[in-house]
């Protein structure tokens, strides 16, 4: 039985950096199917889920939703088509329309190139899962990019072969594959005139990207960064998320060595204790790990150091906990990401002796974050009194209020209205624990220095 072909879609991304690239890729299709993106899924014909599985429960979120998006068409409107698209949908498969049976389109993370098409199916009543993962880069068939916000995500790399064994990575993203490098200069360049300003090259491990240049040479994350370095236009790099075990000589050097690459790098290192590294099998322990640290700061001393931290690993004692805390206060950290350990189906580590008690996890969560909310203020409150250029990304809550991201990416509030898109010199006047406050440094504009103080978020 047939239906009508959607006219509108909302895309609504869960996750992580390379979600929301896979996510805007997909509206790129959509629209170039002659579709038009709608302001939320109660307003469009065809709502895609673009989810995430690295979380526990996260499965029983995306049935939340699907419930809520049947709910809310009620008697006024038709039932949007739902495709459930990214980690989840390649994890579940075809269980979730037998679960869901609302849900007309599954689409793995390798396979959303193939969206058109899917709705295509859907729209004659026919099965519309995807959940290969071919050899062939998806990349090809996916549309040039266009108009962009003056930050924008590039997939370098994609897929893990690291097997730690709490992630489901590996089974839901596939192998690491490196993007060639032709296809990567030509998507940047192609963000570039759609009006990046800022590119952040993105990877499940982006620093294990490797592949032949334009001259036929092996080049590493690092080569691949000097040669966007020159493009005009192109104003700052960043890249995440990296593994210790692929931070090459080559990417530190890089560090001190081009200017656009921004002091900020997050190296997760997921805990302190290297009986628990171990038996989570990351290939790295708190030493070598801590070494890449100096290392990186002997070149670029004023870098921002972000990382990952699980708490309640099976086996975690108290002393492991500490060991990890140790190593929090060793780095400093500029920022970070916290969990709580989350067994995830078909993981060596969901099947471990030793799970930890849920109120025992809670607690040293609560300890292992109040430490790093720590670091973060601290860091900055240093920047007060710093000088330093902002990337302009969007409008702040108040008329003529804008918010950019300083070189550390730390959120930074300004007054009086500078364009989103401009990189504005800035004197940082205030901090609170999650942002800067700061007035514009504009010589030749005397009208500018009475910008006001912003009020701190």
């Amino acid at each position: 039985m047939s239906r009508p072909t959607p006219k509108s879609f909302h895309v609504k991304s869960f996750g992580c950096q390379m979600n929301a690239y896979d996510g805007t890729r997909m509206a790129e299709l959509l629209e170039a199917q002659g579709m038009h993106a709608a302001g939320s899924a109660d307003d469009a014909d065809l709502v895609v889920l673009n989810t995430c599985h690295i979380r526990e429960r996260a499965a029983e979120k995306v049935y939340s939703d699907i419930g809520r998006i049947v709910k809310n068409a009620g008697k006024d409107r038709a039932r949007p088509m739902i495709a459930v698209a990214g980690c989840v949908a390649q994890a579940e498969g075809a269980e979730i329309p037998r679960r869901a049976p609302a849900v007309d389109i599954v689409v793995g993370p390798q396979a959303y190139h193939n969206l058109p098409q899917l709705v295509a199916d859907a729209v004659e009543g026919r099965r519309a899962l995807d959940t290969d993962m071919p050899t062939a880069s998806k990349f090809d068939a996916l549309p040039k990019r266009r108009r962009q916000g003056p930050s924008a995500f590039l997939t370098v790399q994609e897929g893990c072969d690291k097997f730690c064994t709490y992630c489901v990575v590996p089974y839901t993203r596939g192998a690491e594959i490196s993007r060639p490098w032709g296809a990567i200069i030509d998507e940047a360049k192609a963000l570039i005139d759609a009006g990046a300003r800022e590119i952040t090259l993105l990877g499940q491990n982006v620093n294990a990207w490797s592949g032949e240049d334009d001259r036929g040479r092996m080049q590493g994350l690092d080569g691949l960064i000097r040669a966007l370095d020159p493009l005009p236009g192109l104003a700052r790099i960043r890249y995440t998320t990296s593994h210790p075990n692929d931070m090459s000589d080559g990417l530190i050097a890089a560090h001190g060595d081009v200017a656009k690459l921004m002091p900020f790098l997050h190296l997760p290192v997921q805990a302190g204790s290297d009986r628990i590294l171990k038996a989570m099998n990351r290939s790295h322990d708190t030493a070598s790990y801590l070494k890449l640290i100096e290392r990186v700061r002997v070149v670029r001393p004023d870098i921002a150091i972000s990382g990952d931290f699980i708490v309640g690993f099976p086996g975690e004692t108290e002393e492991d906990f500490q060991a990890t805390l140790a190593v929090i206060r060793a780095v400093n950290h500029a920022f970070a990401f916290s969990f709580k350990y989350s067994p995830r189906p078909g993981t060596p580590a969901a099947t471990m002796a030793d799970q930890i008690a849920p109120a025992v996890m809670d607690e040293r969560l609560q300890r292992l974050q109040a430490l790093l909310n720590e670091q973060q203020h601290a860091f900055n409150i240093a920047a007060v009194g710093r000088r330093c250029d902002v990337l302009i990304e969007r409008d702040g809550k108040r008329p003529g209020q804008r918010i950019g991201k300083s070189p550390w990416l730390q959120s930074v509030i300004v007054e009086d209205g500078p364009a989103i898109g401009a990189m504005v010199t800035v004197d940082i006047v205030a901090a609170g624990p999650n942002s800067l406050n700061a007035v514009i440094v504009e010589p030749q504009a005397p009208a500018r220095a009475s910008a006001r103080l912003a009020i701190l978020a």
